[in-house]
C-alpha cells in the first residue's frame, strides 16, 4: 500500500500541480475532491507538476461524503491549524490517508469534530494565530515525517 493524500476542494491550481509532483515522487495517491477551484486541464495546474502527471496515481471524488462513504474504514489524519496532535506525534500507517482543506477555509468543522483524535496540525508562531502555511509546503511537511516513520519504504 501506499500513503493517500487527499485534497478537499483545492482552489489553487500551482498548490495541486506541486503536491501532484510530490506525490509522484514519492509514490503516494493523490485524491482530489470536488468541487476543484479550477479545471484539471488548467495550464497552470499542468505547469507546476510538470511531466510528472503520468507518474501520479490520481482518485477523483464527486464530493467529501462520497469519498468519507467510500473509505469509512480506513484511518485518516485530519490536517488543520486547530488541531490537538502535533503531526510528528502520531503514528502513520503506509495505507493511511491524510486530509486536507481547501486554502481558504481548511477542513469543514463538522468533519474535525467527528474524530478529533486525529485531528494534526504543524506548530506555527503564536503570532501568527491560527494562520496556515501554503497548502503544498503542509502536504510536504506531514507526508514526509509519515514516510520517515516507515522507513521511507520504496524511495531511494
Amino acid at each position: 500500500m501506499a500513503f493517500q493524500i487527499v485534497l478537499v476542494e483545492p482552489e489553487i491550481p500551482p498548490n495541486t500541480g506541486n503536491i501532484a509532483r510530490t506525490c509522484a515522487a514519492t509514490g503516494t495517491r493523490l485524491h482530489l475532491v470536488e468541487p476543484l477551484g479550477f479545471s484539471i486541464e488548467d495550464k497552470h495546474l499542468k505547469r507546476a507538476g510538470l511531466d510528472y502527471w503520468k507518474y501520479v496515481d490520481l482518485e477523483i471524488h464527486s464530493s467529501l461524503e462520497v469519498f468519507l462513504e467510500k473509505y469509512k474504514k480506513s484511518k485518516m489524519f485530519l490536517s488543520t491549524t486547530r488541531g490537538k496532535n502535533l503531526y510528528t506525534n502520531v503514528c502513520y500507517d503506509q495505507d493511511c490517508f491524510i486530509l486536507f482543506g481547501k486554502e481558504t477555509a481548511g477542513l469543514p468543522k463538522w468533519l474535525l469534530a467527528t474524530h478529533p483524535e486525529m485531528n494534526i496540525r504543524i506548530p506555527m508562531n503564536k503570532e501568527t494565530g491560527e494562520r496556515s502555511l501554503n497548502l503544498s509546503n503542509s502536504v510536504n511537511i506531514i507526508l514526509y515525517e509519515a514516510l520517515r516513520q516507515t522507513g521511507f519504504i520504496g524511495l531511494l
